[in-house]
């Protein structure tokens, strides 16, 4: 079997390069068979594509997508530098 770092290396890059993720936030651990998805993003859809991607980039291992979503604040008014 792969070491578990070159295969949370192969999936970090996976989502960081993938059309439909481009995440670079996200923490990847591999134990055993399994592979832990964390971290934070705004949106579930969000979220669940990139347990896609994570399982098209580790075939055979079990992913727990732990990633959190969290609400992203609409931004107030625009600040004015003088």
């Amino acid at each position: 079997m792969e070491a578990p770092q070159y295969i949370a290396a192969r999936v970090q890059r996976a989502l960081a390069e993938d059309g439909r993720t481009h995440e670079l936030g996200i923490r990847v651990d591999v134990r055993n068979d399994q592979l832990f998805l964390r971290g934070q993003v705004t949106g579930a859809r969000h979220r669940a594509v990139i347990g896609q991607v994570a399982k098209e980039a580790a075939p055979g291992l079990e992913v727990h997508n732990e990633i959190q979503v969290v609400d992203a604040p609409v931004p107030g008014e625009e600040e004015h530098l003088d």
